[in-house]
């Protein structure tokens, strides 16, 4: 099974490295917000009580690399659906190439392609910005943004899969997503001293919340047990769940 993801990997990476403009395509939202809101942001979190600790950079730039991940990876499966319009999955079947391995190299992928998408951003808010964060704390969150990629990217195949639809995916992923980012906090955080009490007790509910809440931990090196343990589970769980979604989804329509 490795054999086949490494095949499945270098594939999907040598077709990407093809096409380098997709990585640039992929972090001109990310830089749009670093440029046009964080210094408005800066602003904001000197003035008003209820943010987290740390500077607006320390709050933002883990926010908009995890944000990276979130719509990066949940996009994945339009790939699968050209595939599966060309042809390329029905070839696949014919292959002795492990149905499992099928899954991971692509997820494989996705995830190099967010982290290197991720050092991009975080590599300006250092250059330009006034982003201190520890080099710990940094990899940290990429590990995160990462895991987090092959997490939802893995989901977004199991999807692909299902609907076989390229008009139907667009439209379910961003109705799913929408929600997800805005309560999330990536943008401007929900706490109980920002949030009405309502709001609060439903981004809570949200996984992805304590997951944002980690890789802001992470870059104010906030490495204590209170800060990232909750997020840790809720990244591991979700990413063990939806790895075996979409192995379970890729064994059954490539039997």
């Amino acid at each position: 099974m490795l054999r086949d993801t490494w095949l499945i990997f270098r594939r999907d990476a040598t077709l990407l490295s093809r096409n380098p403009a997709w990585l640039a395509i992929g972090v001109m939202q990310p830089v749009l917000y670093l440029v046009l809101f964080g210094p408005l942001m800066e602003r904001i979190v000197t003035s008003t009580p209820g943010f987290p600790p740390g500077s607006s950079w320390t709050i933002l730039t883990p926010a908009l690399i995890i944000q990276l991940a979130l719509f990066s990876a949940t996009t994945a499966g339009f790939s699968l659906l050209a595939d599966l319009r060309n042809g390329v999955v029905e070839r696949l079947r014919v292959t002795p190439a492990s149905r499992v391995a099928l899954l991971l190299g692509k997820v494989l992928t996705n995830g190099l392609t967010t982290v290197a998408q991720a050092v991009i951003i975080t590599m300006l808010a250092f250059l330009v910005f006034d982003l201190s964060a520890p080099i710990g704390g940094i990899l940290l969150t990429l590990v995160i943004v990462a895991m987090l990629s092959v997490t939802l990217a893995s989901a977004s195949y199991a999807v692909a899969l299902t609907l076989r639809n390229e008009e139907a995916f667009p439209a379910l992923v961003n109705s799913v997503m929408m929600p997800v980012l805005l309560l999330s906090g990536i943008l401007v955080p929900i706490t109980t001293g920002l949030a009405p009490d309502w709001l609060y007790a439903i981004s809570r509910v949200n996984p992805f919340t304590h997951i944002v809440d980690a890789g802001r931990a992470g870059f104010r090196g906030d490495f204590s047990v209170d800060a990232m343990l909750t997020g840790s589970i809720v990244l591991v769980v979700l990413m063990s769940l939806c790895v075996f979604w979409g192995a379970r989804t890729f064994r059954r329509e490539n039997a």
